[in-house]
């Protein structure tokens, strides 16, 4: 008869122990199930979940392999019989949906571990995995620009949705952006990035600053503030601004251009987006002469966005077909993805406003970056702690794994 054992060894790391606790199964003739090693502070604990025939799997003959492997080991290793229903268990729920749950903040306090866990219990979910994205931290304990990341896996049937909206709660209380992600063949497999502009991959709105540099800028707000209360949708308000800024001098326009405020981390997740062989682009209801300014600065492949229509110097107030709205957008995406040869699923978007929802419910990740708490709520995964290069931590990059990439 069968019996199944799992060997848990635990102690300091040194190499060959993995050869030693396999020699040690071997001799016993054991057929391997499932393994995981994880070291923390030169402190290793190996598991093996092994099958044993049952002369292997007597109290004495185990107590022998045992006392063979921690000698040969260095280690304290234990065998922990594992009954059929344990097994069947364990085999059901490695066939259940997996889940990425991934925090990011500056600092992660302990207490958002606790609120994870009883998150997860409560919804019936089982950690598999925990390991962190981001870099270690210094020894002086200063915080740096790229933050801290845990990914955890999980296990289990769970409303997603739902979930979500207890991540946020939990995560808004400790400061702490919670995503959770189904996890797919496709999650590490993504290969188009379409931006927002304003708000996203500047830190200005332009069309209030140029409204501003024209002496316009309450009767633009006003107009604004109309589209919000839902008195206008966003081709009509937009309409109504350009007629404002009518007259405007094409030397304003330069001048803002060329001293757009950039985003943090936009030079940095750009730069390795191109190593790793991204295609990127400008998904914009701003406009196309400031968003080239943008592609010639940071390297995007290809820009979509509204025309300023420019005659003699000055801008004329005047809209060119087709407006870049929301439908827009998501078409746009669609069909960069159609020309590129890939699924949906291998396409993230990001964006901060109500215009960008349908663009990132269209992409395989839709993330909303520094959003309002309405566009935060309906977007499936949002990042507001850190700079836009934590992107890269929710396509599943190790910040070692990046630096590696630098290296000459």
């Amino acid at each position: 008869m069968t019996q199944r054992l799992l060997f848990r060894a635990t102690g300091s790391a040194r190499p060959g122990q993995l050869a030693a606790l396999g020699e040690a199964l071997a001799l016993a003739g054991a057929r391997l199930l499932d393994i995981n090693q994880s070291v923390t502070f030169d402190i290793v604990t190996l598991e093996a979940l092994v099958a044993l025939e049952d002369d292997y799997a007597q109290p004495e003959a185990l107590t022998g392999m045992i006392d063979h492997a921690s000698e040969r080991t260095g280690l304290a290793v234990q065998a922990v019989q594992v009954s059929p229903e344990d097994y069947a268990g364990w085999s059901d729920n490695a066939g259940r949906p997996r889940l990425i749950m991934t925090l990011l903040a500056p600092t992660l306090p302990a207490q958002v571990l606790s609120e994870v866990g009883r998150m997860t219990a409560a919804h019936d979910l089982t950690i598999e995995l925990i390991h962190r994205l981001s870099g270690r931290e210094s020894l002086d304990g200063e915080v740096t620009e790229k933050g801290a990341c845990v990914e955890i896996w999980l296990r289990g049937e769970v409303d997603i949705d739902g979930l979500r909206r207890v991540a946020l709660d939990v995560g808004s209380t400790h400061g702490v952006d919670i995503a959770i992600q189904e996890d797919s063949i496709w999650r590490r497999h993504r290969r188009v990035i379409c931006f927002d502009m304003d708000s996203t991959l500047i830190k200005t709105e332009v069309i209030d600053e140029l409204a501003r540099r024209h002496g316009v800028g309450d009767e633009v707000a006003e107009i604004t503030e109309r589209a919000m209360r839902g008195e206008l949708d966003f081709k009509q308000s937009f309409r109504a601004r350009m007629s404002k800024l009518a007259g405007l001098d094409e030397s304003v326009l330069e001048d803002i251009a060329e001293n757009l405020p950039l985003m943090d981390g936009v030079e940095e997740l750009m730069r390795q987006l191109k190593r790793l062989g991204y295609r990127t682009a400008i998904l914009s209801g701003g406009f196309t002469y400031f968003a080239h300014y943008l592609q010639k600065r940071l390297g995007f492949d290809e820009v979509h966005a509204n025309e300023l229509i420019i005659r003699e110097g000055k801008v004329t107030g005047e809209v060119a077909e087709p407006i870049v709205d929301a439908d827009r957008k998501a078409q746009l995406l669609a069909e960069i993805a159609e020309r590129e040869g890939i699924c949906l699923e291998q396409t993230i978007a990001v964006g901060d406003g109500a215009n960008d929802l349908k663009m990132l419910a269209t992409a395989g990740l839709g993330i909303a970056f520094r959003a309002k708490p309405l566009v935060r709520e309906q977007a499936r995964q949002s990042i507001s702690t850190l700079g836009l290069d934590a992107v890269l931590y929710l396509i599943g990059y190790r910040r070692q794994d990046l630096e590696t990439l630098e290296s000459p």
